[in-house]
């Protein structure tokens, strides 16, 4: 540890005191090392303080990609296609489809419908 200028050990600060040091060069009150970073428990934020928390990234557009399955052909394949044409994919009936967040897959899950509109009924979450 540093030592400060008063010649004692100098001990660790809490990322808001070093920025109001940076900010005004008044008194510095220093932490000791045992001393916990959030004070009084009431300022513990809860789990309804986190759903506030992702106000601030609701508006970010993802992709969300749904993948029932996948097929390899050559253009001159592709060209031949018409409508009422058939493209065979690598899944079997009843197997579950892949769910993709900005090209990262994040569930797997099955076709449903609701209403004359698709959806997906999530039955497994991949975890990172």
């Amino acid at each position: 540890m540093a030592e400060n200028p008063e010649g004692g050990k100098k001990s660790s600060k809490t990322v808001s005191e070093l920025a109001l040091d940076e900010i005004e060069d008044s008194a510095k009150t220093e932490v000791a090392d045992d001393e916990d970073d959030w004070g009084d428990r009431a300022d513990i934020p809860d789990k309804s303080g986190s759903a506030q928390d992702l106000d601030a990234v609701s508006n970010i557009l993802i992709r969300v990609l749904a993948v029932l399955g996948t097929t390899t052909m050559t253009v001159g394949e592709l060209t031949k296609l018409g409508r009422g044409a058939v493209i065979e994919l690598d899944r079997k009936v009843g197997e579950p489809l892949d769910v993709y967040l900005n090209n990262r897959l994040l569930a797997r899950g099955e076709v449903v419908v609701i209403d004359d509109m698709l959806g997906i009924n999530m039955t497994e979450i991949i975890k990172a």
